[in-house]
């Protein structure tokens, strides 16, 4: 009785938790990296990186000795593999969204709120690309670009009426199908995930983001990449806003938590550990 009765409150548990969110950032050990590449990295001039730096398969980081670096090279060893694993999984699952709207032309001087855009082949951003939350906390934008994304110098995106978090659960995605050209002087915002290569010429930034290439190179010219926002944005470099339900999808996350909705395994844990003592009980009553 006393195991049946366990049982039927993690059930109800379980019901009233609903669709639990099985992961608090779709990057998983992505997440600690703010450049990753799959065949080299590459840097030239003084570049700042805020985040872990690793390769994998590839094994050649050159010119690290000019970074002023906060965070642990990986280079080629198995943090380095899971998180490429990692970043593939997300990848996959930010090109299976279903989106939003379709996009052509350039991307400066569009205001987009949270949604998911996509592009059948290459993107362009000239200017000035807004992304407005509308005062809501956990905000996302998934962008899906089926070849190339390319920005002209001082091209620039910025959040814009974030929530009551101060854009901390916001989320910035940039699925490329191919590869990322960031021009001089670019102040992007976000996460991308390449195909391919990403190239940052000289004083582009990504200041709340990642660079994460899946099987070609990172290119650094001078450049400052963080994955640590600063303030006012104080938080994980923009990787919010979504997470992978029990299915293997991506959702956005809407009023729910990860960080305080337990996790399939964590209900699992709870379900032995009550058993546990159910068992323990009776034993003890003989």
């Amino acid at each position: 009785m006393q195991i049946a009765r366990i049982a039927a409150i993690v059930a109800v548990a379980w019901l009233f938790y609903g669709p639990i969110p099985v992961s608090a950032s779709v990057l998983n050990m992505g997440d600690s990296f703010a450049v990753l590449a799959g065949s080299t990295v590459t840097n030239t001039g003084s570049s700042t990186v805020n985040g872990d730096i690793g390769v994998w398969p590839g094994s050649s980081i050159t010119g690290y000795g000019s970074i002023t670096h906060t965070g642990v090279v990986h280079q080629t060893d198995t943090i380095a593999q899971f998180a490429q694993a990692d970043v593939t999984t997300a990848y996959n699952g930010l090109e299976a969204m279903s989106f939003t709207s379709v996009l052509s032309g350039d991307l400066g001087g569009l205001t987009l709120t949270s949604g998911v855009y996509k592009y059948s082949s290459s993107a362009q951003l000239t200017g000035t690309l807004l992304l407005d939350a509308e005062n809501n906390n956990g905000a996302y934008w998934v962008f899906q670009i089926g070849t190339t994304l390319t920005t002209a110098s001082g091209a620039a995106i910025q959040v814009i009426n974030v929530g009551s978090n101060q854009g901390s659960d916001d989320g910035v995605f940039w699925q490329i199908g191919s590869s990322a050209t960031l021009g001089t002087g670019t102040a992007f915002e976000g996460n991308i995930l390449a195909d391919q290569s990403i190239t940052l010429n000289t004083g582009a930034s990504v200041l709340n983001g990642r660079v994460l290439a899946m099987n070609g190179a990172v290119t650094m010219d001078g450049n400052t990449v963080s994955n640590v926002c600063p303030a006012p944005n104080n938080g994980p470099g923009f990787n919010g806003g979504l997470y992978f339900d029990s299915l293997g999808n991506i959702q956005p996350l809407g009023p729910q938590n990860p960080s305080t909705v337990p996790e399939p395994a964590s209900m699992a844990i709870l379900t032995l550990g009550l058993v546990g003592l159910g068992y323990r009980k009776k034993r003890l009553q003989k």
